[in-house]
């Protein structure tokens, strides 16, 4: 269930894309296209690909949740190694900023749902952040009041954020609030990332970032094995 290949669900997007550039190529002759125009067409298209997926992928997750049909195959994974893998496939990934903690024990998780929900955090953070500025990613590991130990991963963006009576609302399916601009998304994101996390677990929130915007944090059960050299990837 929602694994990494599920972010282009049986290859949608990409065959889209493909069509559309050998459309273009076989009207050529047709229409006078310069070769911004075509890269321009083509750009647009893979972008609305990517969101097609993205929503598929989230109504896809969403009903399995309310299914109850979510079952985690959980293991002890490396933080860095499951941001950089969410961060390839993320379009403007160039702007997100990864600062993880030295030293931070390995999270349990499954792999693919973690996957899910960072890059839908991500995203939305992206989607929120003026492109002037960028959306950073930070981590910290800590133990609670009853001694058990945990790992949180911060998504900060510099947006307009959200008023904090609000903010639970923003984990509701179909809940679109602030300053989204009309067809971007349905507003499941932030409910499919809580509903995946819970179900391994964990528990999502969301925060005020000091000096304006939101920031997602996720607490993620700390495992008692330590990320060998090899397993460790350190992002900048």
């Amino acid at each position: 269930m929602a694994t990494r290949a599920c972010r282009r669900p049986n290859g949608t997007g990409s065959a889209s894309a493909t069509s559309t550039e050998s459309s273009i190529d076989s009207a050529h002759d047709e229409i006078s296209w310069s070769a911004q125009d075509e890269a321009e067409l083509l750009a647009t298209v893979e972008e609305s690909a990517d969101r097609l997926d993205t929503l598929i992928t989230n109504l896809l997750d969403m009903s399995r949740l309310q299914m109850g049909t979510v079952n985690p195959l959980t293991t002890d994974l490396d933080l860095g190694s499951a941001v950089e893998w969410a961060l390839a496939a993320i379009p403007g990934s160039g702007r997100v900023q990864v600062a993880l903690g030295d030293g931070l024990p390995m999270v349990v998780v499954d792999p693919g749902l973690l996957d899910r929900v960072i890059a839908n955090l991500v995203e939305n953070s992206l989607r929120h952040t003026p492109a002037s500025a960028g959306v950073e990613i930070h981590s910290s590991a800590w133990t609670d009041e009853a001694q058990a130990s945990w790992v949180s991963l911060r998504v900060v963006d510099h947006g307009h954020g959200v008023p904090k009576s609000s903010r639970d609302a923003l984990f509701a399916p179909f809940q679109r609030l602030g300053d989204v601009p009309n067809g971007d998304g349905l507003g499941l994101g932030l409910a499919v990332a809580r509903g995946l996390t819970e179900s391994m677990g964990g528990r999502i929130s969301a925060e005020e970032t000091p000096g304006g915007g939101l920031t997602m944090v996720v607490d993620l059960p700390a495992s008692q094995v330590q990320p060998t050299s090899a397993e460790r990837v350190v992002t900048a």
